[in-house]
């Protein structure tokens, strides 16, 4: 039986998947996140002779190489077209679309030294807005680039540390350790993506806490504790405890949260406490999307996180409407699929994968 959206009646046709024969199959998806970060490294004003040196090595280490970056940057360049042509049709959109930029305090001018060698046609052949904030999250913020795990789209990642700590990083997720003076791993530092730790007790000792820093705020748990962060790009870090109980410190604040609650802060507050059910929020490590009354706009940013490509969303008017569901990951094209029938949209496939609803 099919999980997700009920009404899909539309006699519409589906979203085809890419073909086997398609050349995009050859390319890890692990070079396709690189060659996005190297995108994105190009395009600031920042970059040196050093980093287009640097780019040049990668770029040569093999065919799939550059095939990935050709990829990223006709992924960009559809992207460009695709989101000028819709808000010029939808004038909401535009000013929306103008206040973000007018908001964006990285942005740059591009430096002359950004325009060097094979610099120069990667950022002018891709299209790129020389910023350093990511447009539709394209490529990681720079903040991310210096983790020390890193799982690409659709990728989640299982670590073990300190013996006693598991750490699962979901997809699009950087991380980097955080350690004691004798090296032993005492917690992490997450730059941004999601993380799920579970803690087994250490009877001898009762186990030394360990601490997810992410944003403003410190996460801190021992013994048999379970409990994840959620720090996206733009959005508010949210805690959850799921078994145990996690304390989160703040600058405005502590809370202590026992199973089944949950906290969110962001750089200058700290929220309640609430009651919550884990096994939608953590439904992820099974490999499904669980929405309830979700608006669809979060519903399709949701998905970008897993999908490769990008889902860009034109039409206006459907952004609030509400989504129920249980999607699998490994076929987030069906659930595309039933959003286009169920909120009568048009969807437009484009290179580098990109789908465009409207």
């Amino acid at each position: 039986m099919r999980r997700g959206l009920v009404n899909t009646m539309s006699s519409k046709p589906p979203i085809a998947p890419p073909s086997a024969a398609d050349p995009r199959h050859a390319v890890p998806e692990v070079l396709r996140e690189e060659a996005r970060i190297w995108l994105g490294r190009l395009a600031l004003a920042e970059v040196t002779q050093m980093d287009v040196q640097a780019f040049k090595r990668w770029q040569r280490t093999s065919p799939a190489h550059e095939v990935a970056f050709d990829e990223a940057k006709r992924q960009w360049h559809a992207m460009k077209l695709a989101i000028d042509g819709g808000l010029r049709a939808d004038p909401k959109a535009a000013a929306r679309y103008r206040q973000l930029a007018r908001g964006n305090p990285r942005a740059a001018q591009p430096g002359r030294r950004a325009f060097l060698g094979a610099a120069m046609s990667a950022a002018a052949v891709a299209g790129v807005a020389v910023v350093a904030y990511p447009p539709l999250g394209l490529w990681p913020a720079p903040g991310a680039w210096g983790a020390d795990e890193r799982t690409a789209t659709g990728e989640q990642r299982t670590l073990g540390l300190a013996g006693h700590v598991r750490v699962t990083l979901n997809t699009q997720t950087s991380v980097r350790r955080e350690t004691s003076a004798n090296g032993d791993t005492i917690g992490i530092d997450l730059l941004a993506g999601e993380a799920a730790i579970d803690l087994q007790p250490v009877p001898e000792t009762g186990g030394r806490p360990f601490v997810v820093t992410a944003g403003a705020g410190r996460s801190s748990a021992q013994g048999a504790s379970r409990f994840q962060v959620r720090h996206l790009q733009g959005s508010k870090v949210c805690v959850t405890c799921i078994e145990g109980s996690v304390r989160v410190a703040h600058a405005a604040g502590h809370k202590l949260l026992q199973a089944r609650q949950q906290t969110v802060y962001d750089a200058t507050s700290l929220g309640g406490v609430q009651a919550v059910e884990p096994a939608d929020l953590s439904a992820w490590r099974k490999g499904e999307l669980v929405f309830r009354q979700t608006p669809l706009a979060q519903v399709l940013d949701e998905i970008n996180r897993y999908r490769p490509g990008r889902v860009v969303l034109m039409a206006d008017a459907r952004r609030d409407s509400a989504v129920s569901g249980r999607f699998s990951i490994a076929v987030l094209d069906e659930a595309l699929l039933q959003i286009q029938h169920s909120f009568d949209l048009r969807a437009r496939a484009l290179p580098g994968g990109l789908l465009v609803l409207s």
